[in-house]
């Protein structure tokens, strides 16, 4: 369903951004009104593996409930949702829905490569994701989100220098529980999301979860020449929809008051439409975009197609000696898929040189297996003494055989340039180990000091099975065929936090933090060797304080950072246009971040949260290729410069952090108008603006964003008592075209979803 009227659309996106952020559950805000008629309501995460309040926890970290996340993704939106709604987090993808890239405090990776390392750990109860695929896993019946913010080396998961996403689940329970999460909106875009659970037998209980997404295809391929890989074109609604399907069935046992195991198995199976790159979308001196989202004129690639299947299993154990827990946690993860894509983003007969077709690009990466084993054992310390403590250790097995296919694979026999050969296998393994330990102690009533230390080995190794050869089947390369890198670092953490009264708190942390060597093998299938880059480390220092103002109807945290990584992998091209993996000398950034949630009256709940960030890449000896095409250079470059044969590299010595804004602000605000005793109408809306964000390694006057804007809208009604809730909605109301990134040789760029709008329907068992 495509919905052209603008009133229609401002209407129901009004409707939609109501519930949008600021439309936190409603069991919330009852229990909130319950209790005063405008305190907030406490909140609790688990930063450190312990429950605690956040305001009392010594690091930045911020909280998304559930009901906030499910509220912006009622657009069909995935993990991607989150991007701008938390200060200093920023998320996109080229690669569609199952290669999300994440960054915190502009610390990311720009890298396509189905291995790639990111420095931006994902924790989905309790468990590590760590490729690329598997952190694009779903998040569905969620209890909350928590964003860690710097480096974590302590307690979690992997090593990692940026931060740490955790998403928990709602888990099974004693009492007879359920909800659920529906709408329907523009382009027939359908979502389901919700949960059931409750007692199996005394000391048994169970919880179900499923989550279904899909949107029809809405961008029609107007492409009306001979496509050399038999793409059917043109065709009306050829791409852009999606289905995801995908449950999780968790099951704890309590036989006694000592013993608690949850096991939890979850399975995802997910076809659509891989990222649509459209090709001179940009002109050479501005960064303005005008070209249509919803027609493209693609000769090959079959209309962009991926699709993956995943599976996991996980148990959770506890055992309470009394003065100590000891807590195993057991998972493993699968997945196998492919997503395929018209690198070029058009088709070559529209692109002449000399009146030839010019940029002929499609490749496919396939993970034909994968699978993910870890083992953590932790022991804690228990009661409400001086001192707290857990040390632990976790093993990490990761190893898949990736296969990368180049366009010679998919033409036609009869077609020009055909070669079945023209593809790479590798195998990749991924083995670390470490040790942990963390210790807080109450120095006085009002003075906790917390230190953590962490011994990390990571090895990675990856094999080329078979290189890509020339159509006669005769292999032509020359690099190396094994690579095996590793390392072992030691990291740490040390933090005071100080409550100046009840209210009021401030805390200072520093923290060295590691991300071990990596190899980046898809360059063989170009016939290039492989890139390597070593292991990173970052010394990060922040301050902040934490604060209940008002009587407790305003919370309002900031914190200010600086960091210093040192041998930063980045990632860039080589004078092929091959992409390279590389260290440069160093980063160095600083900044702010603050939230602010505020209830002035009963009925009117407002959030803000802002970031402020300055980042610059040092390293005087880095250049980096730039734009160019057929030996042209296409964009406006406003670095230094050198030639290298016939190809141009930029320095990008005091260039910041790619896909790192300058700034993000994000605005909430939900009004409720009672009626009853337990119904009340509402509207509430969201929004995000963007500073400058630059999508490459070096300067130009066409690849960067700033100033980019989203909003949300929604118009509702609410029925405590009953635990319903039917609504109007709408995600980017204004129906923005905002750059999110681009190719550069092709003038290529990426947008941002459209305008989706619709009706949703919500519910609770109670």
């Amino acid at each position: 369903m495509r919905l052209q009227s603008p009133k229609l659309a401002l209407l129901l996106g009004a409707a939609s951004s109501t519930l949008a952020f600021a439309g936190a559950a409603h069991a919330q805000q009852a229990q909130a009104e319950t209790t005063s008629a405008t305190a907030l309501e406490e909140i609790v995460v688990t930063a450190e593996r312990r429950s605690v309040n956040l305001q009392k926890a010594p690091l930045s970290v911020a909280a998304v409930s559930g009901d906030q996340l499910r509220a912006v993704t009622a657009d069909g939106g995935d993990i991607l949702a989150l991007s701008g709604k938390v200060p200093s987090f920023y998320a996109e993808t080229t690669t569609g829905r199952i290669f999300p890239r994440f960054y915190i405090r502009g610390l990311g990776n720009i890298d396509f490569y189905l291995g790639a390392s990111q420095p931006v750990s994902i924790i989905q109860d309790d468990v590590v994701l760590e490729h690329v695929v598997l952190k694009s896993n779903p998040v569905f019946d969620v209890q909350q989100v928590e964003v860690l913010r710097g480096p974590q080396g302590s307690l979690f998961g992997r090593n990692t220098t940026a931060g740490i996403v955790k998403f928990d689940t709602i888990k099974p329970s004693e009492d007879l529980k359920g909800r659920f999460s529906a709408s329907y909106g523009s382009y027939g875009t359908t979502t389901f999301d919700g949960g059931v659970g409750g007692p199996i037998a005394d000391g048994l209980m169970f919880r179900a979860s499923v989550l279904y997404q899909h949107r029809d295809d809405w961008v029609d391929n107007t492409f009306n020449g001979v496509s050399a890989d038999g793409t059917v074109t043109p065709k009306k609604n050829a791409m852009g929809g999606f289905t995801e399907k995908d449950a999780r069935l968790q099951v704890l046992a309590k036989p006694n008051d000592k013993l608690s195991a949850l096991v939890s198995a979850h399975v995802r199976s997910y076809e659509g439409t891989s990222t649509l790159f459209l090709r001179n979308a940009i002109t050479k001196g501005s960064n303005n975009v005008s070209v249509p989202r919803d027609k493209v004129a693609f000769d090959e690639a079959a209309n962009n197609p991926q699709a993956y299947d995943t599976y996991g299993i996980s148990a959770h154990v506890d055992y309470d000696f009394g003065p100590v827990t000891l807590t195993s946690i057991s998972a493993l993860e699968h997945t196998k898929g492919y997503s395929r894509g018209d690198t070029d983003g058009g088709a070559a007969a529209n692109f002449p040189v000399g009146g030839v077709p010019n940029g002929f690009g499609q490749s496919q990466g396939r993970v034909r297996d994968l699978d993910q084993l870890t083992q953590e054992i932790r022991l804690a310390s228990n009661g409400d003494g001086k001192l707290k403590w857990q040390v632990g250790g976790l093993y990490f097995d990761s190893r898949d055989t990736t296969e990368f296919d180049q366009r010679g694979v998919f033409l036609l026999p009869t077609s020009a340039g055909y070669n079945p050969n023209n593809w790479v296998l590798l195998n990749n393994l991924n083995t670390s180990w470490a040790v942990f330990g963390q210790a807080s102690y109450q120095l006085t009533d009002a003075l906790t000091i917390t230190a953590g230390i962490r011994d990390t080995y990571d090895a990675k190794k990856t094999v080329l099975v078979k290189t890509s050869n020339n159509a006669a089947n005769v292999s032509t390369y020359t690099g190396r065929r094994y690579v095996r890198l590793a390392d072992e670092q030691v990291s740490w953490d040390l933090s005071a936090n100080y409550q100046v009264n009840p209210d009021v708190s401030l805390y200072a942390r520093t923290a060295k933090g590691f991300r071990g060597p990596t190899i980046q093998g898809r360059s063989a299938v170009f016939n290039a060797d492989f890139t390597t880059a070593d292991s990173e480390t970052i010394q990060s220092y922040e301050v902040g304080f934490k604060s209940f103002l008002l009587d407790n109807t305003l919370r309002f945290n900031a914190s200010a950072f600086t960091y210093e990584v040192k041998d930063i992998q980045l990632n860039g091209n080589d004078s092929n246009g091959n992409g390279v993996l590389f260290n440069a000398d160093k980063a160095q950034a600083y900044g702010v971040e603050a939230d602010m949630e505020w209830r002035p009256v009963q009925n009117l709940l407002l959030t803000a949260g802002a970031s402020y960030l300055h980042s610059e890449i040092k390293d005087k000896r880095v250049y980096a290729q730039v734009c160019a095409l057929n030996g042209v250079v296409v964009c406006t470059v406003e670095n230094p410069t050198i030639k290298v044969g016939a190809n141009t590299f930029a320095q990008i010595d005091g260039q910041p952090l790619p896909n790192a804004p300058k700034y993000n602000l994000n605005f909430t605000a939900r009004y409720n108008i009672p009626v009853s005793d337990a119904g009340r109408f509402f509207v509430a809306t969201d929004w995000n603006v963007q500073g400058y964000t630059n999508f490459v390694l070096y300067k130009t006057k066409e690849f960067y964003a700033k100033g980019a804007f989203e909003g949300g809208l929604k118009l509702g009604y609410e029925n405590l008592d009953k635990g319903y809730e039917i609504a109007l909605f709408g995600r980017n109301i204004t129906n923005e075209k905002n750059l999110k990134g681009v190719i550069e040789n092709y003038m290529a760029a990426v947008y941002n979803e459209p305008r989706i709008v619709g009706v949703s329907l919500s519910a609770k068992l109670k």
